[in-house]
């Protein structure tokens, strides 16, 4: 495991090696994405396993929280396995998260962890313990990435550099700290748990979908109200997919910028990742530089 300043990272996967899936969160939903993401893995020299209880059902959940919480283990236990993602989100994941001593597990047994949306409780609970994990896609949307979003996940496990990411400035010039990705209304949820990170000295990543604008007022409002954004460094805005209200109503936009455009720091926001698009990757713990004057995320190996 090497080492991000104070933060950990996990090594870097080998051709031949194996990846496992797992559905901590939601049951699955189309099979045959699954299956397209295993061609994407072969293609790509790595062999995909998946958890035994990966196409279980519980009402919401995908399984039990025990079975859930056993192929969780199982994942990061198994030496045959080098790399973790989640078949998909939905939600359930912070369920695993109330037993356990999940610190010394992440310690113990450090792997790269691959997922995003209800994929944030795990990906901040590992934060917290400072080890980096990838917010990118899950199997189910593996097959629906360009070419150039692939290519980058995969050159990143492999250990190569990310390319910057090009969105739209607000301003408010440079900002430099930690990458901290999050689905807006999981992370939301977490504030003030025992899984959230510290926010100092930071820059936020945040994406949503199927939110109407009144609903990321109010997450955003109680981000405000808790001062959770007074360390935050910078904020990166993905995709905001399926949020439109009634004609009445406030856009997206306009929310976001009421909410963000007075915090004095620079914010970029129509950047390549979230929901119901291209979802670049982005390394968790990475250091990063967002300037708002210029619109870009840049990643400081």
């Amino acid at each position: 495991m090497t080492s991000l300043g104070s933060w950990k990272k996990p090594p870097f996967l080998q051709p031949g090696d194996t990846i496992v899936g797992i559905s901590p969160s939601g049951p699955i939903k189309d099979v045959t994405a699954i299956e397209k993401a295993q061609e994407i893995m072969r293609s790509q020299g790595y062999n995909l396993e998946l958890g035994k209880h990966w196409n279980d059902q519980y009402g919401y959940l995908a399984g039990t929280d025990e079975q859930r919480r056993d192929d969780l283990l199982e994942a990061f236990k198994n030496p045959n396995y080098k790399a973790i993602i989640a078949v998909r989100g939905g939600y359930g994941a912070a369920r695993l998260l109330e037993e356990k001593d999940w610190k010394t597990i992440f310690t113990n047994y450090p792997k790269w962890l691959i997922g995003f949306s209800d994929i944030t409780s795990l990906l901040w609970k590992r934060a917290k313990v400072k080890i980096s994990s990838i917010h990118g896609p899950v199997l189910t949307t593996l097959a629906q990435e360009p070419d150039w979003s692939l290519k980058r996940l995969f050159n990143y496990l492999k250990g190569d550099p990310l390319p910057p990411l090009q969105g739209q400035g607000w301003g408010n010039g440079q900002g430099e700290g930690r990458l901290l990705p999050a689905n807006l209304t999981v992370a939301t949820n977490i504030l003030g748990t025992p899984l959230q990170p510290p926010l100092n000295d930071v820059i936020l990543a945040l994406e949503d979908v199927g939110e109407a604008p009144y609903k990321l007022d109010r997450m955003l409002t109680q981000w405000r109200l808790l001062g959770a954004f007074s360390g935050v460094k910078g904020i990166a805005l993905g995709r905001f997919s399926g949020s439109n209200g009634p004609a009445n109503s406030w856009t997206v936009e306009e929310v976001l910028r009421d909410r963000l455009g007075d915090l004095g720091i620079p914010i970029v926001s129509e950047l390549p990742f979230g929901h119901d698009g291209v979802n670049a990757i982005l390394p968790v713990g990475m250091t990063v530089k967002l300037d708002g004057d210029r619109g870009s995320l840049t990643f400081i190996p």
